[in-house]
């Protein structure tokens, strides 16, 4: 992996805000020409540091108004339960996120439904189901208070 200079992590600010903006726009506000911007963004991608172009969708505009947090904590924590655990997670459209994690739990969840019946369901598919989750906690959010992807670009 290449080390981020300046010009890389002025593109990336750019990028994170926006990543419609032309290069050739791009080049100008860092004082590179869009060739050069183009060259670093796919170095970028290549070495990891830019995951996903992808559009940011807000939940309620297509009929997913519950954002809910889960902590979900195994009975079992053998490393092939704890990659079912995974498996099964990262395969549930619901779950926005999902993070293995120290502390009383172990996976950490952010998932998204139209209701609470919609949740029950995937409470059910995803732990009463798979007889490996001792207990979870949930916590329903009331207002998104700040909503992002963005990583503080430092330097």
């Amino acid at each position: 992996m290449h080390a981020l200079d300046s010009f890389d992590r002025a593109i990336l600010r750019i990028l994170q805000k926006d990543n419609t903006t032309p290069q050739r726009d791009i080049g100008a506000a860092v004082n590179l020409s869009a060739p050069s911007v183009q060259r670093r963004i796919r170095r970028m991608e290549e070495d990891g540091v830019i995951i996903a172009n992808v559009a940011q969708v807000n939940p309620e505009a297509v009929g997913l108004p519950l954002t809910i947090f889960v902590e979900v904590e195994l009975v079992s924590e053998t490393l092939e339960e704890i990659d079912r655990a995974k498996e099964r997670f990262n395969a549930a459209p619901e779950v926005q996120q999902c993070y293995y994690v120290t502390g009383e739990a172990d996976f950490v969840l952010v998932v998204v439904v139209e209701s609470m019946a919609a949740y029950e369901d995937f409470t059910r598919r995803s732990f009463f189901q798979s007889g490996n989750v001792k207990k979870f906690r949930t916590f329903v959010s009331m207002d998104p208070v700040k909503r992002g992807s963005t990583v503080e670009i430092k330097g």
